[in-house]
């Protein structure tokens, strides 16, 4: 049956199916990706193909780079007893090829399919040999677009930092001149003294404690932490 799924008949035994649908926070507003969006496209599928639609599983507000048992929803359809298993796309259950493998590997062994409706134009199944290769091909396929996209915000970050533009949160040692970092001497000095410490063999956390002790502020204020004090060390615009 290629790509597509199998048409139930009203006259044939219904399945029960679980839907999956999430949002990360800026995708909230955007066209197809809403979870009402995904709500509909799941019950109209689940409607049209025979399936009897239990549940709606919904994470809004979670990445699509946690995990879906550490999802605060999601690890529920982990345990949750269905025959079929409804997304819209493989990005909105999954999080990389290793994990959509490893669990539709298990529901694989439980008999139960992941449906995906919309993967590229054609949906899959996994209940047929075809729909596994496919949703194989398609999960790495879609961890390389997002290593790729990785890799281009890392260059692009680069280049700013190199060029002493505003990248991010501003580091400790600058200060903001209309988006391009200038040195904030006050901080500069500070810097010096950590990296000092450092040389001298210092853990971070003792270097964050002597800075707190003699009331030296932080950036906006705070306190200094080891991880502050990690961050000062191996932030190349300090090198």
């Amino acid at each position: 049956m290629a790509t597509n799924f199998q048409f139930v008949s009203p006259e044939q035994s219904a399945m029960k199916a679980i839907g999956y649908v999430r949002v990360s926070t800026h995708e909230q507003a955007s066209e197809g990706v809403s979870i009402d969006a995904q709500r509909s496209r799941i019950d109209a599928y689940c409607t049209a193909h025979g399936l009897d639609l239990v549940e709606i599983i919904e994470d809004s507000g979670v990445s699509g780079t946690v995990p879906l048992e550490k999802r605060p929803n999601g690890k529920r359809l982990l345990l949750r007893n269905a025959d079929h298993v409804v997304a819209v796309r493989l990005d909105r259950i999954f999080r990389d090829a290793a994990e959509a493998l490893t669990v539709t590997k298990a529901w694989d062994r439980a008999s139960v399919g992941l449906h995906l409706i919309d993967m590229g134009g054609q949906s899959i199944n996994t209940a047929s040999a075809t729909g596994r290769m496919m949703l194989t091909m398609m999960a790495g396929f879609a961890e390389l677009e997002r290593s790729l996209i990785a890799e281009r915000t890392k260059d692009a970050l680069r280049e700013k930092k190199s060029q002493r533009e505003v990248y991010g949160p501003i580091a400790y040692g600058y200060r903001d001149n209309d988006g391009k970092l200038v040195a904030a001497p006050e901080e500069q000095l500070i810097v010096a003294e950590v990296k000092q410490m450092r040389k001298a063999g210092m853990a971070y956390k003792p270097i964050a404690d002597d800075l707190n002790g003699r009331g030296i502020i932080g950036k906006k204020g705070g306190r200094f932490y080891a991880c502050t004090v990690r961050d000062i060390c191996r932030n190349d615009l300090h090198a």
